[in-house]
């Protein structure tokens, strides 16, 4: 049961895909879909249960992802979650992150920055930890490599009230502009080559790769539509429109694209 909307627009002069989630689900959920939802799995369950008994929950969340044309202009996605069983369980979960095709380092201070103003009014310890856990979180095990420079990611998140929670989120939220808007702005007339376009699909094939494999969400979803909860076309709606994978791709050494990879590989402090 329960519903949401998603649009998504293609084919734009920026954006060659861009989409929104809203969804806001409930009923009854097998434990492997619980496990997939959060770091804690059936430790956030509230209750012992029964072998074949499902768990009653409540979960909503607003998310985008937005894929640009040029590959000077990074991918942005972030996801803000509320979840909840009936054995009083809660918590938040959520972030927002960035992914380049290539390194601009004002720009990845810029965002990193805007996040950590927004932790820092909050608790100067949770930008830290949450660019840590953004860092790990979004880790392509199988590559050994990152999916993109990171943001903030959290999870399991029930430390202060509940209202203390909504409000970071909220705030969180209402940064997503000041942190990407002006990223776009400067890169979206940017110049560039057809080998240069390759490297962007490439890195949207790893894209895919995390967020089939790895990502909660997608996990979850996919999980879930067994209990007749959910929708394909929405929960796959952060994939981008095209990607590429080349076999044994490997950069050239000193290339523009050998440096980012290698940050991939070994994240780095940005605020």
């Amino acid at each position: 049961p329960g519903g949401g909307i998603a649009r998504v627009m293609a084919g734009g002069n920026v954006f060659e895909k861009a989409g929104c989630n809203l969804s806001v689900v409930y009923g009854e959920m097998p434990v492997e879909a619980l496990k997939a939802a959060n770091d804690r799995g059936v430790d956030r369950i509230g209750a012992e249960l029964k072998p074949g008994q499902k768990v009653p929950f409540y979960a909503c969340g607003l998310s985008s992802v937005m894929h640009p044309r040029n590959p000077h202009c990074p991918t942005m996605h972030f996801n803000y979650r509320y979840f909840e069983t009936d054995f009083g369980v809660w918590w938040f979960g959520g972030g927002t992150d960035i992914t380049p095709s290539y390194l601009d380092e004002d720009d990845m201070r810029h965002f990193h920055g805007t996040y950590k103003k927004v932790c820092d009014k909050f608790d100067p310890t949770w930008y830290p930890k949450m660019k840590e856990w953004a860092d790990d979180y979004f880790l392509i095990a199988h590559r050994g490599e990152t999916r993109g420079m990171g943001g903030i990611f959290f999870d399991d998140f029930n430390t202060e009230k509940k209202e203390r929670h909504l409000d970071f989120a909220k705030q969180c939220l209402d940064a997503v502009s000041e942190a990407y808007v002006p990223i776009l702005e400067k890169h979206k007339n940017d110049s560039f080559t057809p080998e240069q376009k390759e490297w962007q699909q490439i890195r949207r094939g790893r894209y895919v790769e995390f967020n089939l494999v790895y990502d909660r969400g997608t996990v979850f979803g996919l999980k879930m539509l067994g209990s007749g909860v959910g929708r394909t076309e929405s929960i796959l709606m952060s994939l981008p429109e095209t990607a590429r994978w080349e076999y044994c791709h490997e950069p050239k050494e000193g290339s523009e694209e050998a440096k980012i990879l290698e940050i991939f590989r070994n994240p780095r402090d940005w605020a």
